[in-house]
């Protein structure tokens, strides 16, 4: 077979580890795979292009639910979803093709071990790229696949970015017992056992129960029609009636963009102005007993108090009397989504935005913290931007949770469950609950380790009762961030140099 085939389908054999497949060994496997292939390079070129087509099978199957929006934006034709996914991937390639090249160039010549931790290293940085560049794309860091073991808990120390270069020193581990390198294998063992035991051992313990009850609603309420007018009210009345049920808690979390109507208006017309005392209204009243309700929300802005100018998706903390008691904007936005760049442009020549409307959203602010009354200090992320490590937390003034309502109707079977796996490792890096609030799922309750207390499935309309779970004291990931995953990248380094060292002393001593 030839390699860039091999590579190829040794890609697609990758993305199963993500959920919603979750076959978590073929992931390792298939590095161990591209390992080999990467060794066996004849050339710089030749790496490059191995990691290049090994990462687009990868971004191709991983993907896949891209696809699935177009077919709720009838002003494009929905086969361009394909044709999306594929040009996407074409640039998202790129950066694991970095990796391997910086593996040939600096890794090969000793033995596979230096290989393998120069390879490691390399995949932290240039995934840290992809999550950065050109407003970054961190969707499936390859260390999500590692979240149904115990090594996840390595996200504590070494975040994310880190955990992806675990499960690549795992995966170079399997290439080496395959080749019988004893001493190297244990090497990498060792490795990775330190750092999985360590993150272990310095993850602070769950703080006392909360006692605070609430409920999540998830309506089944899909893409179709939801941003038509007759639809907000028959949106309103289903909320309301599942939020209604019996033994209702005193507060309630409702998905993105639950409310349609404008909850907050920048134009100064009393028109408008009436309109959102009317939506606020109609809101207040399906909050039945309620005290407090988070909802996903839009708020219109106006350059000059006249005229629309954008908007922000928002999330509203509201009280029983129809006061806002806070806001918060989502500050990291979905280019082609809620904005289109180059919208002049792409304007011309047929393409839209796949959400409709004409109003482009402004970003907000970033991480924030609201104080609430009845359940304290919260932390939002709305919908995508929860999938960005180290990027979710205020942390000069660190929330008790993390509110992180989503739509996520419109991303077909695959999409959720890769959403919901990236939003439970900000649980577990952050030592902080996630409460997920969908339109059609999954709604979920994540402890502060990350694991799953209460879920509602794609496709079911219900409510989870629950207590707010407690939060853990800051894990060392949540003090300092993403410099550890870079620290962890440099120590890999000096550990291949250190051992480029002595291999040519061990050498020369059993030549004497």
């Amino acid at each position: 077979m030839k390699p860039l085939l091999f590579a190829f389908l040794l890609g697609l054999a990758s993305a199963c580890g993500f959920e919603p497949l979750k076959l978590w060994p073929l992931t390792i496997l298939a590095f161990a795979g591209l390992i080999w292939l990467v060794d066996s390079a004849p050339s710089l070129r030749s790496a490059l292009a191995r990691g290049y087509w090994f990462a687009m099978g990868q971004f191709v199957l991983g993907l896949n639910w891209i696809a699935t929006a177009f077919i709720y934006q009838d002003a494009m034709p929905h086969w361009l979803g394909w044709i999306a996914v594929v040009l996407l991937s074409f640039y998202l390639a790129v950066y694991p093709a970095m990796a391997t090249g910086l593996a040939w160039r600096w890794g090969r010549g000793v033995d596979s071990f230096r290989l393998v931790l120069i390879f490691a290293a390399a995949w932290i940085v240039t995934e840290w790229l992809r999550a950065t560049m050109f407003t970054g794309f961190a969707w499936n860091p390859v260390g999500v696949a590692l979240l149904p073991t115990p090594l996840a808990r390595s996200a504590t120390l070494v975040g994310t970015y880190g955990l992806s270069g675990l499960l690549i020193l795992i995966g170079g581990l399997v290439l080496l017992l395959v080749r019988r390198e004893w001493r190297a294998s244990l090497g990498l063992a060792a490795g990775a056992a330190a750092v999985t035991g360590a993150a272990i051992l310095l993850t602070p313990a769950t703080l006392p129960p909360t006692n605070i009850p609430l409920r999540i609603v998830q309506p089944n309420i899909g893409q179709e029609g939801k941003w038509t007018e007759a639809y907000a009210d028959f949106i309103l009345h289903r909320l309301g009636e599942l939020s209604r049920r019996p033994n209702q808690p005193a507060i309630l979390l409702w998905p993105e963009a639950a409310v349609t109507d404008s909850l907050e208006d920048g134009r100064d017309h009393p028109i408008y102005q009436a309109d959102v005392d009317t939506t606020r209204r109609l809101v207040q009243q399906q909050m039945g007993m309620s005290g407090l309700l988070l909802t996903g929300g839009v708020t219109i802005r106006s350059a000059n108090g006249v005229n629309a100018s954008s908007a922000t998706n928002s999330i509203f903390a509201i009280d029983s009397s129809r006061r806002i008691l806070g806001r918060y904007d989502k500050a990291h936005l979905v280019p082609y989504g809620e904005y289109l760049p180059m919208r002049p442009l792409l304007s011309a020549i047929g393409l839209s935005r796949l959400a409709p409307g004409n109003l482009d959203f402004d970003p907000g602010p970033g991480p924030q913290t609201l104080d609430l009354p009845l359940i304290g200090k919260a932390g939002f992320q709305l919908c995508y931007e929860i999938i960005f490590s180290g990027e979710v937390v205020d942390r000069e003034n660190r929330p008790a949770f993390l509110f992180n309502p989503s739509n996520d109707a419109w991303f077909g079977p695959w999409g959720p469950p890769q959403h919901l796996a990236q939003a439970r490792l900000r649980g577990l890096e952050e030592g902080l609950p996630v409460l997920r609030s969908t339109p059609t799922g999954i709604s979920t309750v994540v402890d502060a380790e990350g694991a799953l207390l209460a879920s509602l499935p794609l496709g079911r309309a219900g409510i989870i009762d629950t207590d707010l779970p407690a939060p853990k004291p800051p894990t060392l990931f949540a003090r300092f961030g993403n410099v550890l995953p870079f620290a962890f990248a440099l120590l890999l380094v000096g550990a291949a140099w250190l051992s480029g060292r002595a291999r040519p002393v061990a050498k020369r001593a059993e030549a004497g």
